[in-house]
């Protein structure tokens, strides 16, 4: 009788299995929060099998990043239904990636992740199509990133965080009463991990925080006086950052170190073990040296998964609204035990990249010309801006490129630029540079002064 029934059971097992796999109870837990109405559900929730079929069909996701936290977020979001994903990253796959990014395996090492990643989730889990892309994310114009409803991060990297960031809130167009134009919010999602610590952050530029407004959240970056790395070292990191900072300077002048490149990698490793040698420290190694001149932190998969797990149910709940979202930011930290809490952040009125404008305050004489020296010499623009051109109302009161655009348009750079935004005393300029992803608002206010300008006598464009 008790082989009998562990047969039964066994077979009970395998076409369960076989169900889930290929059958119509394949997506049974995903049902649960489809089809069904419930009490904290998001606004304009439907429940249907309609919202599955669009997921499947409809529905583009972007992953940026098939790291550990990417392959993760792959995984999980292929099977929470999503049928078309794309993955960009611009990594090969290295021998000390396979501990914790398990779509790789050794016959793997050196071909693009993106497309190693793709292959296998695709060959794992039937139904879902996932596209690589094996490139820098600056080499995709930007109108690549339009094409998704939703973009989510699985990034190492602060800078390619504000890049993307940028490009988002480029899209963000506003009303005239300053009110987001909801019809342009590219929703964001953002994860991170650090060892044991991770974060999982929503973005709805216009509405929420952007990246920029909360980089505040970022510690600053761990550095060591350059007199202690020449005159006394007292650990290996210093004769680490001696080799990487002082001496490819000295020795290898003209050459860019290149810290993807394995030969000038382990070339810091030698000159290391060599300065270690020199002053008795101990404990280099070509791991650590890498660690410290990437400024890498151990990876834990198990942060991963949490991390990515919370930025895929999140990523479910803006496509279908079966439930209301993240008030803006997770904290988690497994350290000792394990420690999460949501905690809500203020979005930065003044933000550079997603407010409303900048605010600006100029004198009601000021020209054209004039204001764009204003503009170079802000500090809140620093290495934002180099050459701008200047729009109001969809009308460009200046620009820098093409020729015959900067020639009809440089008359206007000696007429007052109150006269210029219809006399209008506040108004909202888009500022457009090479330099930026996106477009730069600025709200300017006039300052009322005696030099007042007569708007009957102002010229006109």
């Amino acid at each position: 009788m008790g082989a009998a029934a562990d047969s039964q059971a066994l077979g009970l097992a395998k076409l369960t299995m076989a169900d889930s796999l290929g059958g119509s109870s394949r997506w049974v837990d995903l049902d649960r929060l489809l089809v069904r109405p419930g009490n904290l559900v998001g606004p304009g929730f439907e429940p249907g099998p309609e919202l599955l079929e669009s997921l499947q069909n409809d529905f583009r996701v972007l992953v940026i990043g098939a790291g550990g936290l990417g392959c993760e977020l792959l995984k999980d979001l292929a099977l929470s239904g999503f049928g078309l994903i794309h993955v960009i990253d611009m990594d090969t796959i290295d021998v000390s990636n396979l501990n914790r990014q398990f779509l790789f395996r050794i016959q793997d090492v050196g071909k693009p992740k993106a497309e190693v990643a793709a292959a296998r989730v695709m060959q794992r889990v039937k139904g879902v199509t996932v596209v690589p892309h094996f490139c820098r994310i600056e080499e995709k114009d930007v109108s690549f990133y339009q094409d998704f409803q939703i973009i989510v991060l699985g990034l190492d990297s602060i800078e390619a965080r504000s890049y993307i960031n940028s490009v988002v809130c480029g899209f963000l167009v506003y009303e005239e009463d300053g009110s987001p134009d909801m019809t342009t919010i590219k929703p964001l999602v953002d994860g991170g991990t650090e060892g044991f610590r991770g974060h999982a952050r929503v973005i709805y530029p216009g509405l929420t925080p952007c990246f920029h407004c909360s980089l505040w959240l970022f510690p600053p970056q761990v550095t060591f006086p350059l007199c202690t790395l020449a005159e006394t070292p007292r650990s290996p990191a210093h004769c680490i950052e001696y080799a990487h900072l002082i001496q490819w300077g000295q020795e290898r002048q003209g050459e860019t170190f290149d810290a993807d490149n394995p030969e000038h990698m382990k070339w810091i490793y030698d000159q290391a073990l060599k300065r270690g040698a020199q002053f008795n420290i101990s404990g280099i190694t070509y791991s650590l040296t890498q660690g410290v001149v990437k400024n890498i932190v151990p990876a834990i998969a198990s942060t991963n998964a949490i991390v990515a797990a919370t930025c895929a149910l999140e990523i479910l709940k803006i496509a279908t609204m079966f439930s209301t979202g993240m008030d803006v930011y997770m904290q988690y930290t497994g350290t000792e035990g394990i420690y999460m809490r949501t905690v809500p952040h203020d979005k930065d009125p003044n933000c550079t990249m997603c407010s409303a404008g900048v605010p600006v305050d100029v004198d009601n004489t000021i020209t054209l010309q004039k204001f764009i020296d204003q503009l170079l010499k802000d500090s809140r623009f620093k290495l934002k801006l180099s050459k701008p051109s200047v729009s109001y109302h969809g009308t460009n009161l200046y620009m820098q490129a093409p020729p015959v655009l900067e020639e009809m348009t440089r008359p206007n750079l000696q007429l007052p630029l109150l006269g210029l935004m219809d006399g209008n005393t506040s108004g909202v300029l888009n500022i457009n540079d090479r330099r930026l992803t996106g477009v730069l608002r600025v709200r300017v206010t006039f300052k009322e002064g005696p030099d007042s300008v007569d708007m009957d006598t102002v010229g006109g464009v």
